[in-house]
């Protein structure tokens, strides 16, 4: 489990071609802006609201929603509501480490 400043990040599965993430986001928080080139990523509300922002469009996703968000696309998400985020995470690719996170300043 990963524990950054805005909430916490937890492996559930891994493989060679995917990972899927338990993510808890902060009520107000958010993760950087950031983008991928070799992963894609699902992001699946379990609790809480998300604010979902890539493409220049933002999108709210409650319990139940989710958004796809393809390689070589800038994104972020945020927790706009009083309750923490509770999301699932589903990436895909072929080669899925940190070290192709290419984060912007916000």
């Amino acid at each position: 489990m990963r524990t950054p400043p805005w909430g916490t990040v937890t492996i559930l599965e891994e493989s060679i071609h995917y990972r899927i993430n338990r993510i808890e986001v902060k009520p107000g928080q958010h993760i950087s802006t950031q983008m991928h080139y070799h992963r894609s990523e699902h992001w699946i509300v379990v609790s809480g609201t998300a604010k979902v922002i890539f493409n220049g469009k933002e999108h709210l996703l409650k319990q139940k929603e989710s958004t796809y968000v393809p390689m070589n696309t800038r994104h972020r998400v945020e927790n706009p509501g009083v309750i923490p985020l509770v999301m699932i995470e589903v990436q895909n690719g072929e080669y899925l480490g940190d070290d192709d996170i290419i984060r912007f300043s916000d």
